[in-house]
């Protein structure tokens, strides 16, 4: 009952299985599999989407024959697992060219070459059917502040969403867009850091309708906030576009772990928000299997991604259905209609009623919340021992 189907929409990177286990203080444990062999890995564990940064499938120095011979081998790959591309994205972050950033670098060359690197992998993108476009600004950031004008560079962000917008309109691609927040690593600060900061931005950009959110779990954790209050401000806005998946502990590097791997209660209120808002889109694991795996391993990791997401859907389930979490969600929630004159929108009579209100503010004050059951409720739920 927990095994995954193709309208559960889960998804993966090819850079998430595909991760050969190399960090910044030790070289590659696993070999390096080409972008079709991890299709099939992906198809056999159940997976219904992949997903791909433009050097995941063809790298940034491949002649234009080896670029067709690569896709092509993708799309055979695509078609033998029954997979398909729900979102592309480029990458600004790893070549040398983007050490002071893409979008935002102070030299304008590297800032009309991050806009053509992305044109051409929009264009990739679209050939295999891809319809979000995923933008997370790694290099996009600083070191020293001394450095760099933050006021221009977000002019400079702006202005490269605003043409590249106007080039997927052009082209007739249909790409809604989707931003990524990250407060740093690997630049000691990335602009646009939180979620929130992403949906200021957007106001400000000349398509705001096509652009929106690609919250990623890891990212906000890594700053010490609630993922879950991310993701109802993005859902309260419309704008969640897209999801990556994983798990982190608070004030660590980017951990990437499995799904639901250390922060199980907020996994579940993750899980619960997406479910009971009915989120559509795709539910894709930006995460990576322990350097300690084998690819035997990693097949372990993405089905745990999986599975663990169906184990909380079905909580979620149960949460809703026990009467007595039910009944205490109730009481904390009760609402004898006495404050609808007052609440609601504004009119100069209900202002002038509710100024009038004779409140008793003692009594407000000795009411209690019945959170602690509550809460107890929710670990015995999940502790299956309810």
């Amino acid at each position: 009952m927990y095994d995954p189907k193709p309208e559960h929409k889960f998804s993966f990177g090819l850079w998430t299985v595909g991760n050969p286990g190399r960090d910044p203080f030790g070289d590659a444990v696993r070999d390096t599999r080409n972008p079709s062999q991890l299709v099939d890995l992906l198809g056999e564990v159940g997976a219904w989407g992949v997903n791909f940064h433009d050097n995941d499938l063809v790298p940034i120095d491949a002649s234009p024959s080896e670029r067709d011979r690569i896709v092509s081998d993708f799309k055979k790959a695509l078609e033998r697992n029954g997979i398909v591309v729900p979102m592309a994205t480029t990458n600004l972050a790893y070549d040398p060219v983007f050490r002071d950033g893409a979008f935002t670098s102070n030299d304008p060359e590297v800032r009309a070459f991050a806009r053509q690197k992305t044109m051409r992998a929009m264009d990739l993108g679209a050939e295999v059917g891809a319809k979000i476009y995923v933008f997370w600004g790694g290099r996009e950031g600083t070191e020293t502040d001394a450095g760099k004008d933050a006021i221009d560079a977000l002019k400079w962000y702006r202005e490269a969403l605003n043409y590249l917008c106007e080039y997927s309109m052009d082209q007739g691609y249909g790409y809604r867009f989707a931003l990524e927040a990250k407060p740093n690593e690997p630049r000691g600060d990335i602009y646009l850091p939180t979620t929130g900061s992403m949906l200021g931005f957007i106001s400000t950009l000349d398509h705001p309708e096509m652009v929106g959110l690609n919250p990623e779990t890891a990212h906000e954790h890594m700053a010490g906030l609630n993922f879950m209050h991310a993701i109802a401000q993005a859902i309260d806005a419309d704008k969640l576009f897209h999801i990556d998946l994983n798990d982190q502990k608070f004030g660590r590097y980017d951990q990437d772990f499995r799904f639901g791997s250390e922060m199980i209660k907020q996994a579940f209120y993750l899980v619960q928000i997406l479910e009971d808002t009915g989120y559509s889109g795709s539910r894709h694991f930006d995460a990576h299997a322990y350097r300690s795996s084998d690819y035997e391993d990693v097949k372990a990791f993405a089905r745990g991604c999986m599975r663990t997401y169906l184990i909380l859907k079905e909580k979620v389930e149960q949460f809703k259905n026990d009467s007595e979490i039910q009944d205490l969600i109730a009481e904390a929630r009760a609402d004898d209609g006495s404050m609808d004159p007052h609440l609601g929108s504004y009119s100069s009579e209900k202002a002038k009623a509710l100024k009038a209100y004779p409140f008793d503010r003692s009594a407000l004050g000795k009411r209690s919340k019945p959170y602690e059951r509550l809460d107890q409720l929710l670990i015995e739920l999940l502790l299956g021992a309810r």
